[in-house]
């Protein structure tokens, strides 16, 4: 049932602030979904993970009675301390590093003595006339620009601290206390707050909290995270503090339900899944298949050593991709994630090396993702073929770009050990592909019977079902997968998952009366 006065949401957006894919696209499409919802008034918070911003304005106008130039004047410095970098000098980088120890010292002593008097206060940051900035730094990356109106009408907070600082302040309590006790954000007026990972901070008393749960690595696969001690620990102890603290969680995946059940069993009525949702940009179109090569070639990692050859000249490089993206036909397999160890692609690229021979016509690999983290020898491994031509690295496709890319690969293999939800056979599927996916419990979930599924373990397995799924000769079964995966994709429409977010904030709200 819905409350008489509307609800008072804020929204943590500093995951937008980053790629394309992923948490920064989940946090943007679910503020836009909440931003349509009647009875909310929406707000988000501005925050990054280790830069500090400057004040917005005064919450309360009363309080901070501005004239419109000086109210311009003090958004500008906000923008600007979100866009520009830290000065790297040997001084400038002294002193930032003292700042946020002493800082972080500060906040943690409040925090564990006297937490109600030293709230960190949040400013205000009106949109009225920095639209334009709103839009290109937080959603253009996912939202169709129809949607422009929707996001940019909406107001926002800013916590000055930068995310990392609260971790650090909540860490170092530990050195006196069993568990951390993190730092009090003054969340006065709003009524639930939702974020994206576990949250460093407290809250106002009348102020519920929603994590948004994608996955449990940081503890149950640290091995395969970057910075795994730092990682782990913040994760963790936040986690613990936000359930101890009360909070609902809304798991991206039943799958990840039951990863955060077996942590804490105690949050069996506080934990529900709701999935993500596919973002706008990916249906089935009939985008000509020629498009392909141009946007491989637009769209290559230029900006990396490591996943291109070496060229002597611009000629040089003109020829070589000319060559090997040139052809009447350009047939390939595509994977759409960061470089890293829990996505697999050892294991892809051992298949395919095993494969490509018997397949008909051979197809290439076009990788989508950036470079991560503990990849050196995968690295080796993809340079060998990348210099021949046979393995195309991208980063900053745009999604109407990578629809195609989706639509005329011959298959997009999703081979992670593990995954909270995993976007790109969802998005894939949506776009008219073909999917191949690892056989781990969430693909099963989310996927059902629209993906043809191997063994992550075993090179043999992905092998055997590209030679079962790859060439014309299997038509029936690639378009038996299409069939399914349209109606899988259906599934997470934002009209179809906005109602269960629509139940938990209602059940929220309800809950914090009693």
């Amino acid at each position: 049932m819905k409350p008489d006065q509307p609800l008072k949401v804020l929204v943590e957006m500093r995951p937008a602030l980053d790629g394309y894919a992923g948490i920064p696209q989940e946090t943007r499409l679910l503020f836009r979904g909440l931003g349509g919802i009647g009875g909310i008034t929406l707000e988000g918070l501005l925050q990054t993970a280790h830069r500090f911003l400057a004040a917005g304005t005064a919450l309360a106008p009363a309080a901070d009675p501005l004239v419109p130039a000086a109210r311009a004047h003090r958004y500008a410095r906000v923008v600007i301390s979100l866009e520009t970098p830290p000065a790297h000098t040997f001084m400038a980088v002294v002193m930032r590093y003292l700042k946020k120890h002493w800082l972080a010292h500060k906040l943690m002593v409040s925090a564990v003595l006297r937490p109600d008097a030293h709230k960190i206060k949040l400013t205000g940051f009106e949109t009225e006339h920095f639209k334009d900035y709103v839009w290109r730094s937080l959603f253009a990356k996912t939202l169709a620009p129809s949607d422009f109106a929707i996001v940019t009408e909406k107001n926002y907070r800013i916590c000055a601290i930068p995310w990392n600082l609260l971790q650090t302040a909540g860490l170092a309590s530990l050195k006196w206390l069993a568990q951390a006790v993190y730092p009090v954000l003054d969340t006065q007026g709003i009524d639930i707050f939702i974020a994206q990972t576990p949250y460093p901070a407290r809250l106002s008393a009348n102020t519920a909290l929603i994590v948004r749960y994608h996955d449990a690595f940081p503890i149950f696969m640290p091995h395969t995270i970057a910075h795994k001690s730092r990682h782990e620990a913040t994760h963790y102890h936040a986690l613990v503090s936000n359930v101890a603290s009360g909070a609902y969680f809304a798991c991206v995946s039943d799958a990840t339900r039951r990863d955060l059940l077996a942590l804490f069993p105690e949050l069996e009525t506080r934990a529900v899944t709701i999935p993500n949702m596919v973002a706008p940009h990916y249906y089935e179109s009939d985008a000509p298949r020629a498009r392909v090569p141009q946007i491989i070639r637009a769209r290559l990692s230029l900006g990396d050593a490591h996943t291109q050859p070496a060229f002597n000249s611009l000629h040089e490089q003109a020829q070589f991709y000319q060559q090997h993206l040139g052809g009447e036909t350009f047939d390939y397999l595509l994977v759409v994630s960061t470089l890293e160890p829990r996505k697999n692609h050892s294991l892809l690229l051992a298949a395919w090396e095993a494969a490509r021979t018997e397949l008909a016509p051979s197809p290439k690999l076009v990788i989508v993702g950036g470079v991560g983290w503990d990849v050196g020898p995968l690295l080796q491994q993809l340079r060998t073929w990348i210099d021949q031509g046979e393995v195309f690295v991208l980063s900053h496709v745009a999604a109407t770009d990578l629809r195609i890319l989706y639509r005329h690969a011959a298959a997009t293999v999703c081979p992670s050990l593990a995954e909270g939800f995993d976007f790109s056979g969802v998005e894939a599927m949506a776009s008219g592909g073909v999917v191949m996916a690892s056989d781990i419990a969430v693909h099963r979930e989310v996927y059902q019977d629209a993906a043809a599924y191997f063994d992550p373990y075993c090179a043999a397995s992905l092998a055997a079902v590209l030679k079962q799924l790859v060439g014309v000769q299997h038509a029936p079964y690639q378009e038996q997968l299409r069939t399914e995966g349209q109606k899988v994709a259906a599934r997470y429409l934002p009209q179809t998952v906005l109602p269960q977010w629509e139940q938990l904030l209602w059940r929220v709200q309800q809950a914090s009366k009693t």
